[in-house]
């Protein structure tokens, strides 16, 4: 189960892809399936098979979107947060071996093509979350028990 969860970004983000697609690809690749299929015969005809099957991932997009972001619950950074660990945060942390990761905590919807992103749901999350610079954090990792520690917290 994915947490509902999401920045006002990650929202704004979401929202820009939905009209996107409904607004502007959609129609084209609409127009671009009735002209293929005007050509005649579509047994053998690509452009058809190729665009209504992009149609059909467009329109199955549409669909989770729409219904996603009814669900979201947009999470605002409030100056409460100052100086720990909370679902927006930028974080820095280093482990004993002097490996430095700097990531920010986000929804699981707003992780995908970003690799300084992590879910709220994943470990390395879960055990930073209302811890403070010099904090130090256990996280379970298939390779057994790691300890990083907070360097820096900031939100945007």
């Amino acid at each position: 189960m994915k947490t509902n969860l999401i920045t006002r970004e990650g929202f704004n983000a979401l929202k820009q892809e939905l009209d996107y697609l409904w607004r502007e690809h959609r129609p084209d690749i609409t127009a671009k399936v009735a002209w293929a299929a005007s050509l005649g015969d579509r047994s053998e005809n690509a452009d058809y098979h190729y665009n209504k099957k992009l149609l059909r991932q467009i329109d199955r997009r549409i669909r989770y979107l729409t219904k996603r972001l009814e669900e979201l619950k947009i999470v605002d950074h409030a100056p409460a947060q100052e100086g720990k660990v909370f679902f927006g945060a930028w974080v820095e942390v280093e482990n004993e071996e002097g490996e430095q990761l700097v990531f920010r905590i986000v929804g699981p919807d707003e992780i995908y093509e970003r690799k300084d992103y992590i879910s709220i749901d994943a470990p390395m999350a879960r055990a930073l979350i209302k811890k403070e610079p010099d904090d130090e954090a256990d996280v379970m990792t298939p390779a057994g028990k790691k300890t990083w520690y907070i360097n820096r917290i900031w939100y945007v």
